[in-house]
């Protein structure tokens, strides 16, 4: 059995410049681990594969395609391939996030 501790994980260097944590990346999936603090946001950007979004704390808005709204912690928000998201934490409490990728990605998100 193999367990994975989020925190004794990398934060990964990435266009976002904040706490993202690779903590899965395997052929078939990718799983990274978001911290947003208050007033943090990812920049917009558009991925190669349907992405799924798992919040663990917090209210982060999040934003698919056209559509932006608030979302509670244990919900899960879709988001196919090749749709602008972005996630943000309008709140004043720290927002995590589970990010699903699947597969995972052969080539790199483009930034808006």
């Amino acid at each position: 059995m193999k367990i994975t501790k989020v925190y004794d994980c990398d934060i990964k260097e990435t266009p976002h410049k904040m706490d993202i944590r690779n903590i899965y990346n395997h052929e078939n999936a990718q799983v990274m681990h978001i911290t947003l603090k208050p007033g943090e946001a990812l920049k917009p950007h558009i991925t190669p594969v349907d992405v799924f979004f798992y919040i663990l704390e917090g209210n982060p808005t999040v934003l698919i395609g056209e559509e932006k709204t608030e979302v509670s912690k244990d919900n899960l928000v879709e988001s196919p391939k090749d749709i602008v998201h972005c996630l943000y934490n309008y709140s004043d409490e720290v927002a995590r996030i589970l990010v699903v990728k699947a597969p995972r990605p052969t080539s790199n998100a483009k930034f808006l």
